[in-house]
């Protein structure tokens, strides 16, 4: 979503950077290319104006001249006041649903994402929270709305509320309401009708259902590719209703990221969510500090780390980590580390997250880095039997033609897998032995919240280019081509 600013802004920071002095000029012709690249992106005209004077009267200041990397120094300018003008107040994602059964009121235009979304957060809640969930559908205008929230309901395991034919929204509100504080719920969300534009009859039966719930926190849901647009839905409906927070959904698409910077700034209403896909756990809380470092291209390892958590089962980490220690490292652990990458998003997906790979997107793209080469891996493992998945010393060249055409791929494709697997056993193995307690094992707590992060691994703490520097100097991740370790640059290249 912050694909075009983050590499207009990168553009402008390096030649910045490459500066040993700054004069104010240089300072004014950056900011210059900043307000373009923000207009760009479609932040609204006064507010890129605002953020580049609040960061010219502190970068033209006397901390700067005297730093010691003035380029580096604006850089850090421009990423807090980022982070000021994203920043709402609270705690990002948190919702006020402490008196049961807490109502939340789900409201936007028609096509937003609102009932997704609903879906989404009433999972959220369940799984992080322990909370008990009923969802209702008040939209009786859009066929099969109501059926559609049911299903989401079954899917995620979320009671719904039962649907009765020829009941106005009100009706159903009120009967959510009695069947929440029956049935001992925590939390009733109300997913309320949408209309294709803003009209008096859609505001009319929201402010009715908003008086007969009387909501703890009330969502405005809009979709993150209308840009302006959103901005305007939201001070409508602000004005109109009076909302709590904003949901932004369609944020992994290729539209231009100005409406989140525009949306704070302009409503006053923190951002509290964005949606980043169609699947059921596609739903990120929205924290200004790593949204300001993604769009600097400074990564977010904390969101990878995160995700990290969620995919890895703690037993299962510790599990491998023993293995590997004692250099044992066999198809199966390849096949179980292929998976994790697959469910954390593929290698795009957690490229985009790692500290200045942003500008290496480009590169990775004519380098043909596909997900598809991941899911052939997993084809030739699960192609083996057993005891070759225990052993791959086993394979003979029998056998390795057999698994080759099980797997629909070629012997070469399989030989490479091999030679592969044989250079992370041999990694895995220097890994495991080095520094006090393996690296290995530091990382793993790390990774699993044990101690927190290994010595000098502090992701905030940490320069982006020592990030990258180090990451090269380990041999880069599989599939990156030219700073692997010889013979894993086929791993991840496109057929």
């Amino acid at each position: 979503m912050f694909e075009n600013l983050s590499e207009r802004l990168s553009g402008v920071f390096d030649r910045l950077t490459k500066q040993g002095a700054l004069s104010e000029d240089d300072v004014k012709t950056a900011l210059r290319e900043v307000r373009v690249a923000l207009l760009e992106a479609d932040v609204s005209l006064p507010v890129a104006r605002d953020f580049v004077k609040a960061v010219q009267d502190k970068a033209t200041g006397q901390s700067v001249t005297k730093s010691v990397t003035p380029g580096q120094q604006v850089v850090k300018i421009v990423h807090d006041e980022l982070i000021h003008v994203l920043r709402g107040e609270g705690e990002p994602g948190a919702l006020r649903i402490d008196s049961a059964p807490a109502p939340i009121l789900m409201v936007g235009l028609q096509g937003g994402g609102k009932t997704t979304t609903t879906a989404k957060l009433a999972k959220r809640l369940k799984e992080r929270e322990g909370k008990k969930i009923l969802m209702a559908s008040l939209d009786v205008n859009r066929p099969a709305a109501m059926e559609q929230l049911q299903i989401l309901g079954v899917q995620i395991g979320v009671d719904t509320l039962p649907i009765v034919k020829g009941e106005n929204p009100v009706q159903i509100a009120k009967r959510a309401k009695t069947q929440a504080s029956l049935g001992g719920y925590d939390v009733y969300m109300l997913d309320t009708a949408g209309r294709l534009s803003i009209d008096e009859e859609l505001m009319q039966q929201v402010k009715a259902v908003r008086d007969v719930a009387n909501p703890r926190e009330t969502l405005l849901v809009v979709d993150g590719l209308t840009g302006q647009d959103a901005v305007h839905t939201a001070q409508n409906f602000d004005d109109r209703i009076g909302i709590t927070g904003v949901v932004l959904t369609r944020m992994d698409g290729d539209g231009r990221g100005g409406a989140a910077l525009s949306m704070r700034a302009v409503t006053g209403k923190p951002i509290k969510f964005v949606g980043l896909g169609e699947k059921m756990d596609a739903l990120e809380t929205f924290e200004p500090e790593r949204i300001a470092g993604r769009i600097l291209g400074m990564g977010d390892i904390v969101a990878l780390v995160e995700k990290a958590q969620q995919t890895i089962e703690a037993e299962q980490a510790e599990r491998m980590m023993r293995r590997f220690q004692k250099g044992q490292f066999n198809m199966n652990d390849l096949r179980m580390q292929l998976d994790q990458m697959m469910k954390m998003g593929g290698m795009e997906g957690m490229m985009s997250m790692m500290p200045g790979m942003g500008k290496m997107a480009k590169q990775m793209d004519g380098a043909g880095i596909d997900d598809r080469i991941l899911k052939q891996q997993i084809a030739l493992i699960n192609s083996m039997t057993k005891k070759e998945r225990a052993n791959p010393a086993l394979l003979q060249a029998s056998r390795k033609k057999r698994i080759a055409a099980g797997a629909g791929m070629d012997v070469s494709d399989l030989n490479k897998l091999i030679k592969m697997h044989r250079q992370m056993a041999d990694m895995m193995k220097k890994m495991g032995k080095m520094g006090k307690g393996g690296m290995l094992k530091q990382a793993m707590k790390g990774m699993l919240g044990k101690g927190g992060m290994p010595e000098g691994m502090d992701a905030s703490q940490m320069d982006p280019k020592a990030i990258e520097a180090a990451a090269k100097a380990m041999g880069g991740l599989p599939g990156m081509g030219s700073g692997l370790p010889p013979g894993l640059s086929g791993f991840g290249k496109k057929k």
